[in-house]
């Protein structure tokens, strides 16, 4: 089994560069799909609260046998808790559907700069107090733009550890990427391979040729390049599988640049625009 590598967070703290995504996993299939997926080796599984599988989550990881402290957990605040108290019930939510009593990384899941007449702020201050008491021993951010992301680094005590944003050779985020970096905080990609629009392109089939691997292996490839923590996502065990055999081999930096290239910057967004994204689940 390849050893996954792990990049130090501002809180010292290591997190596995390549983990499991379970959005869009049904939560009748995730209990399964995480059994699986910690199986072939993964040990970072991604979900949030709006997902509706943090059960699914806590079922697969004691079903797997592995203990609790060998399994990286990250979850997401629900954008319908933003206030204080609510987001205090929340989170204690997120620990009793997965079943555990601690979380290694909780993050705001969206800015929401048009609600709650614009402060995240207050809500970034709660997840200060789960960090303090022990319950999330990391906390980050995610869909943070840079002028979310100097709010909160400006008027608060903890930087935040990640921003979790998207990322993939359609829209390669790099400006934001770099600006978060260049404050410590590391970027986490979604969307790794832009929902599967990338599966076609022709300068990505030249290099899966050139290198021998498929399409989703090399563009999950330059995710570890860049730096980035991945956490793809399938239901399938071959798929499973082939996502996480990224370590033997690597890009030039040739390939690298061919890359680089096919950044289409926001026509290239498959998902919301953090500057407006203001979906409240009923």
């Amino acid at each position: 089994m390849p050893q996954v590598p792990t990049i130090k967070l501002n809180d010292d703290r290591a997190i596995p560069q390549l983990g499991f995504g379970v959005f869009q996993i049904s939560p009748d299939e995730t209990a399964e799909a995480v059994q699986q997926a910690l199986e072939i080796g993964y040990r970072h599984i991604d979900t949030a609260e709006m997902y509706q599988n943090e059960k699914g989550v806590g079922d697969g990881i004691r079903a797997s046998g592995l203990n609790r402290s060998d399994v990286w957990i990250t979850s997401k605040l629900n954008n319908g808790a933003h206030e204080p108290d609510d987001a205090r019930r929340a989170f204690e939510g997120t620990l009793e559907q997965l079943g555990f009593d601690s979380v290694d990384l909780f993050l705001i899941h969206w800015p929401l700069p048009t609600l709650y007449d614009g402060d995240f702020v207050s809500t970034w201050k709660t997840l200060e107090e789960f960090k303090a008491d022990g319950r999330a021993k990391s906390i980050g951010v995610s869909n943070f733009l840079p002028e979310h992301l100097e709010r909160v680094i400006d008027t608060c005590e903890v930087v935040p550890a990640v921003n979790q944003i998207e990322v993939h050779p359609y829209m390669a985020n790099k400006e934001l990427r770099e600006f978060g970096e260049s404050r410590g905080v590391v970027t986490e990609a979604y969307s790794p391979i832009a929902q599967g629009e990338l599966l076609d392109d022709p300068v990505l089939n030249e290099i899966a040729e050139e290198v021998g691997k498929s399409v989703a292996q090399v563009v999950l490839r330059w995710h570890i390049q860049i730096g980035a923590v991945i956490f793809p996502k399938s239901t399938k065990p071959e798929r499973m599988r082939e996502n996480f055999e990224l370590f033997d081999f690597e890009l030039s930096s040739d390939q690298l640049s061919q890359i680089d290239g096919l950044d289409k910057g926001d026509a290239g967004r498959t998902g919301g625009d953090p500057a407006t994204f203001d979906l409240v689940p009923s």
